[in-house]
């Protein structure tokens, strides 16, 4: 598993953000028993620079706590046969053979801001962050009732399986 972090920021958490997103993610490659070695891009960012990429890419000009930027398009969520119909050179890494999952962008002060807000860890809300992400790079969404419930569902279990807890 390829797991690349860039912090561009100069906000620091003041916790190991890389111990905690490399854990959330393989525990997520773990429960959705993903079949291949993958690579994901994590971007820890200011609201600032989050508030540009909203506004570019979903025409919200206002920070948000994260982003995902999913490269495979699943015909059901968390199906990873569907990789197998596809190009390798359009879902695979070339030169390491991993699965290219796509990129992860969260803002470092909503982190800290929804850590506060919800009276949990900041270890807690950047796990949460990242498992969430993590699901829509599978191909979870949460736009209907029972799809926020399915993917709420398969948070809680990556975050106890680590004991990330409310």
């Amino acid at each position: 598993m390829a797991v690349h972090i860039e912090y561009e920021t100069e906000l620091s958490l003041g916790i190991d953000t890389e111990k905690i997103i490399r854990d959330v993610i393989d525990t997520a490659l773990e429960v959705h028993q993903c079949p291949y070695a993958a690579d994901v891009n994590v971007i820890l960012t200011d609201n600032d620079a989050i508030a540009a990429i909203n506004a570019d890419y979903r025409n919200l000009a206002k920070p948000t706590d994260v982003l995902s930027f999913p490269m495979i398009d699943y015909d059901t969520p968390g199906d990873f046969s569907v990789v197998e119909s596809m190009a390798a050179e359009d879902c695979f890494d070339p030169d390491s053979g991993e699965l290219l999952l796509g990129d992860i962008i969260i803002s470092v002060e909503k982190v800290t801001e929804q850590a506060e807000a919800y009276g949990h860890s900041k270890e807690r809300e950047l796990g949460f962050l990242v498992a969430h992400s993590m699901l829509h790079l599978f191909g979870y969404d949460h736009m209907a009732e029972d799809e926020r419930l399915d993917m709420e569902q398969k948070q809680s279990a990556i975050l106890e399986q680590l004991k990330l807890y409310r």
